[in-house]
């Protein structure tokens, strides 16, 4: 068995020092389900539901949960997410819930798409909570983390990498500055 990186040697709890790592690309998606009953979703497919439509609540519970991570999570980084995507199916017994996280940076996103998913399956369950009783979440688990091989400067995530037309255009204008300085100097 590993060694559990969260637990000092003193068997204390302490947060991961990840400020030697790289940054890289990082994308993590989470899954679960949630059992109604047929009339429920019902109910819902006609936004019948007296809380509102719950399936675009639970859309922007389950990102701003995802956001919300290292608040909610003692020994989480802060994480700079790129993009946070909930996606909600439904089937004869409920819907399934995924949540696909994705930010450059030290350590990975699991726990985000982790978050994100239960907080969505969560607001199904408080909107529909007054006309179902046997609602069941179940089955939450990671289902795919993925890291890119290649690492990436700091500079590389805020600012995108211009075309070589682009640079040219960029550096006539800089030469056209330059040059009419230049003239008005002399």
């Amino acid at each position: 068995m590993k060694k559990l990186t969260h637990i000092s040697s003193d068997g204390r709890a302490q947060m991961v020092d990840v400020s030697a790592k790289l940054m890289s690309k990082r994308k993590a998606v989470a899954a679960g389900k949630i059992r109604v009953q047929r009339q429920t979703l019902d109910l819902i497919s006609k936004d019948q539901i007296a809380k509102g439509n719950v399936f675009a609540t639970a859309r922007i519970a389950g990102i701003q949960a995802a956001k919300q991570t290292a608040q909610l999570i003692p020994l989480c980084h802060t994480l700079p997410l790129g993009e946070v995507k909930i996606d909600i199916v439904t089937s004869n017994q409920g819907a399934e819930v995924k949540c696909a996280a994705q930010t450059v940076a030290q350590t990975g996103v699991e726990m985000e798409a982790l978050v994100g998913v239960t907080v969505a399956l969560l607001t199904i369950y408080d909107m529909c909570k007054a006309v179902d009783k046997k609602m069941q979440i179940y089955d939450v688990r990671l289902i795919e983390k993925t890291k890119s091989a290649v690492a990436v400067s700091p500079c590389e995530t805020h600012r995108p990498r211009a075309k070589a037309s682009q640079r040219r255009v960029a550096n006539r204008a800089t030469a056209t500055t330059n040059d009419s300085r230049i003239k008005r100097k002399l």
